[in-house]
C-alpha cells in the first residue's frame, strides 16, 4: 500500500505540472517576453521576468498566477490525501506505549493496577520489551550459515568441495593458504552459532528495556486510557487539557509510580526497530551526527564556487578550454547533481545511525533532513548567488542582482541533468551494484555467492524519494513563474522518475512497511514549493519596485496569510496530540503497550480469543520462543493479592524452571 500511496503522489504532481507548464509557456513567457531590458543583451534574459520594466502592468500577472498555482497545489494534493486517509490497510487498532522509571518483579500487580483503575478495559495481550538485538544478530547469522549449508549440500556431487575459510577466499591465488571442506566449515558454524542463540536466549530476561506492548480488546478502550495517560499537570494537580478531570488510580498506582510512565502510540510491529538505545544516548547520538552533517553541508557548495570563480575571473588562463560555455554552464549543475546525488547517501546512513524507534520514523526523519539540506544547496544559496564568488561580491555590494537572469539557466540546467542523468543512473543502480561487488568479492565459497546472489534486494527508501523529488518539485514550481522555460523539463523529469520508480517497486525493490504520516509529511512538504515560489517572487518584486509598490504588498499579504495558515495547522496538528479530547486519526492497531512485567504464575491469566498483531520478532517466533503462559489469556478479579517480597520470590523460581526449559517470556528487540 505505501507503493500505491507514493506512484499515486507522483501522478497528482505530474498532473499539477501539466497544468503549470501549460500556463507558464502559453501566458507567463510570452509575457516576459514582451520586455525589452535584454533584448541585445541576453537571449535567455528574454524570457525571465528581469526582462519587464519596473512598474510595468503586467507584473500582476504573475502575482496572480503565483497564487493560482498555490491553490491549485493545494486542490491537486487534497484529493491525493483524501485517497490516503480513504484506504484503510487492516483492522483499525490502537497501540499505547508506558515508560516504566524501574523494574517491578510482579506483573500480576500491573493487571490488577489496571482492572481497578480501567474495570471496563479487557487486556488481551502483552509483550514484554528486551534487549534481544544480539540475539537477533546471531540467529540472523545462524540461517544464512544454514542456507549456505544446504546450497553446499545441494551441489555435492560426491566429491569433496574445498574453500578457503577467510574473508574474500575466492580471490586468494596463494597455494600456501589452508582449504578446508565446505560442508563441514559450515555445519560447524552453524553448530556454534546455534550454541550462542541458546545461551543468548537464557541471557535475555536479564536485559528489560522498560516497554511493554499490550494490546486491548477494543480501539475504543485504548483511547480511553491514551486520553486518561495524557492529562497535563495543572496547578499541582493532573488534569486535562480542559482542567475537569484527574487520571485514574488504583491501589497499586503509587507502588507502581504510574506518574512517571509514558504512553504513546506504538506502530505496526514490523515498523518497530532500535528500542534497546536509551533515551540520552539517542539524543546525544541525533545532535552529534546532524551537527556532523551541517557543516558537511558547507563544504559540498564549494566545488561549484571554484568552478565558476575560475572562469569568471580567469584565474587559469593558460587553460583555454575553461573558458567554453560548457565548462561554465553545464559542467556546475552536472557536479551540483553528483554531490546532491551524494548527499542522499550520506544523509540514509547517518539517519540509521541515529536509531530511531521505529522505520517510519527513520524514514520521515530522512526526508525532511534530505529536503531541508538539498533544498538549501540546490535552491537557496544558488538562487542568492552563492554559486559564484564573482556573483557573491555583487550581491554584497549590489542588492540588484540577487535574481540575476542567468540563476534561471542555471537551474534549467540542473533539472534537465536530474532528468536524464538522474534517471539514468537510478534505473542502473550503481551504489546497488557496488555493494553487490563488494558482498560477492567477500564470499568464502561458490555456495556463498549463490546466497548472495538470492539475498541481494533491498526495502525500498520511501524517505530518500521523497527527499530527492520534492526537493526538484520545489526549484520547479519555485522558478516556474521567474523562469517559465524550466517547467517543460521539470514536467519530463517527473514523467521519467515515476517510470523508474515504478519498475524499481515491481521488479527490484522489497515492499515496505511504513506509517501513512510520511506520506502525509511529504503532502506538508510539497506545499511548501508554491510558498517559495511567492517568496521568490516577492524579494523580486520589492527589489525592483520597492516595498510600496502595490504588487510587492499583495504578493506580502498572500504570503502572510499562507505562511499564518500553514503555522496554524502544523501546530493545531501538534495541539491535537496534547489534547486528551480528540483522537480522530487514522491508526494501524489498538493494542496497549506496558513495560517490565513479569509473569508469576501461568494459570491465572487465561486471555480472550481475539485477534491481536505479533510484536514477537520473526527470528524469535522461528526459534519457537513463546509466551510461557500462552497467547490468549484475561486477568481474573478473584486472583489472591501477593507481598512484594513473596512476588519477586515467585518470580525468581518461575524463570529459573523457564530457564531450565529454554523458554522466554515476550522478547523485543
Amino acid at each position: 500500500m505505501d507503493a500505491v500511496h507514493y506512484l499515486s503522489f507522483q501522478r497528482h504532481l505530474i498532473f499539477l505540472l501539466v497544468i503549470v507548464t501549460i500556463a507558464s509557456l502559453a501566458v507567463i513567457l510570452p509575457v516576459n517576453m514582451t520586455g525589452d531590458l535584454y533584448k541585445n543583451d541576453l537571449p535567455f534574459g528574454q524570457t525571465t521576468i528581469a526582462n519587464l520594466q519596473d512598474g510595468d502592468n503586467l507584473l500582476w500577472l504573475h502575482s496572480v498566477f503565483a497564487v493560482l498555482y498555490l491553490i491549485l497545489t493545494v486542490v491537486v494534493l487534497r484529493h491525493h490525501t483524501s485517497k490516503i486517509k480513504g484506504m484503510r490497510r487492516e483492522t483499525v487498532r490502537l497501540t499505547v506505549l508506558d515508560f516504566f522509571s524501574f523494574l517491578t518483579p510482579c506483573l500480576y500487580a500491573c493487571f490488577k493496577s489496571y482492572s481497578e483503575a480501567y474495570p471496563n478495559c479487557t487486556v488481551c495481550d502483552v509483550t514484554l520489551g528486551y534487549d534481544v538485538k544480539r540475539l537477533i544478530y546471531l540467529d540472523k547469522e545462524r540461517i544464512r550459515a544454514g542456507k549456505i549449508l544446504h546450497e553446499c549440500k545441494l551441489k555435492n556431487t560426491g566429491e569433496q568441495e574445498l574453500m578457503n575459510p577467510r574473508l574474500c577466499g575466492q580471490l586468494c591465488c596463494c597455494s600456501s593458504c589452508e582449504k578446508v571442506d565446505a560442508i563441514e566449515f559450515y555445519s560447524t558454524k552453524e553448530k556454534n552459532l546455534l550454541e550462542k542463540v541458546r545461551e543468548q536466549v537464557e541471557d535475555v530476561p536479564n536485559h528489560p528495556l522498560g516497554i511493554a506492548f499490550v494490546t486491548l480488546q477494543t480501539e475504543a478502550m485504548a483511547k480511553y486510557i491514551l486520553k486518561d495517560f495524557n492529562a497535563l499537570e495543572c496547578g499541582g494537580s493532573s488534569c486535562c487539557c480542559c482542567c475537569d478531570g484527574k487520571r485514574q488510580s488504583s491501589s497499586m498506582s503509587k507502588t507502581l509510580k504510574v506518574n512517571k510512565w509514558r504512553v504513546i502510540f506504538a506502530p505496526h510491529p514490523k515498523n518497530v526497530a532500535n528500542l534497546s538505545v536509551p533515551d540520552i544516548s539517542w539524543y546525544v547520538r541525533y545532535v552529534a551526527i546532524n551537527i556532523f552533517i551541517l557543516l558537511l553541508l558547507t563544504f559540498l557548495t564549494t566545488p561549484t564556487i571554484i568552478i565558476n570563480t575560475m572562469d569568471k575571473f580567469n584565474v587559469t588562463k593558460p587553460i583555454e578550454y575553461l573558458h567554453s560555455p560548457i565548462i561554465s554552464q553545464f559542467f556546475p549543475t552536472l557536479l551540483l547533481w553528483s554531490f546532491s546525488a551524494l548527499l542522499p547517501t550520506i544523509v540514509y546512513y547517518s539517519t540509521l545511525g541515529e536509531g530511531h524507534w521505529n522505520r517510519s520514523r527513520e524514514q520521515l526523519s530522512m526526508m525532511r533532513k534530505l529536503y531541508f539540506f538539498l533544498l538549501f544547496m540546490v535552491l537557496i544559496l544558488p538562487s542568492l548567488g552563492l554559486t559564484s564568488l564573482a556573483v557573491f561580491f555583487r550581491w554584497l555590494f549590489d542588492k540588484e542582482c540577487v535574481f540575476l537572469p542567468d540563476q534561471g539557466a542555471f537551474f534549467v540546467n540542473y533539472v534537465i541533468t536530474a532528468a536524464l542523468v538522474g534517471s539514468g543512473m537510478e534505473l542502473l543502480r550503481l551504489p546497488g551494484l557496488l555493494i553487490y561487488t563488494i558482498r560477492m568479492m567477500c564470499a568464502r565459497s561458490a555456495a556463498e555467492r549463490k546466497y548472495v546472489k538470492k539475498n541481494q534486494a533491498f526495502e525500498f527508501e520511501y524517505g530518500v524519494t521523497y527527499g530527492w523529488s520534492l526537493c526538484v518539485f520545489t526549484v520547479i514550481m519555485a522558478y516556474s513563474i521567474i523562469c517559465p522555460i524550466i517547467t517543460p523539463f521539470g514536467l519530463l523529469y517527473m514523467l521519467l522518475k515515476h517510470l523508474v520508480d515504478r519498475y524499481n517497486l515491481v521488479f527490484t525493490f522489497l515492499s515496505a512497511r511504513l506509517d501513512r504520516q510520511v506520506h502525509l509529511w511529504a503532502v506538508n512538504q510539497a506545499l511548501a514549493a508554491p510558498i517559495i515560489c511567492l517568496i521568490w517572487l516577492y524579494f523580486f518584486s520589492v527589489l525592483r519596485t520597492g516595498f510600496w509598490a502595490p504588487t510587492s504588498l499583495f504578493t506580502l499579504v498572500v504570503l502572510c496569510l499562507t505562511v499564518f495558515i500553514c503555522l496554524s495547522y502544523t501546530f493545531l496538528n501538534q495541539f491535537k496530540y496534547l489534547s486528551p479530547l480528540n483522537y480522530e486519526q487514522s491508526l494501524l492497531f489498538a493494542a496497549l503497550i506496558f513495560l517490565h512485567f513479569c509473569c508469576l504464575n501461568c494459570s491465572r491469566f487465561t486471555f480472550p480469543r481475539c485477534s491481536f498483531p505479533n510484536y514477537l520478532p520473526d527470528q524469535l517466533t522461528k526459534l519457537n520462543i513463546t509466551f510461557p503462559m500462552g497467547r490468549q489469556r484475561k486477568t481474573q478479579s478473584t486472583a489472591p493479592t501477593l507481598s512484594p517480597t513473596a512476588a519477586s520470590q515467585l518470580w525468581t523460581e518461575t524463570r529459573l524452571m523457564l530457564k531450565s526449559k529454554h523458554l522466554i517470556s515476550e522478547c523485543f528487540c
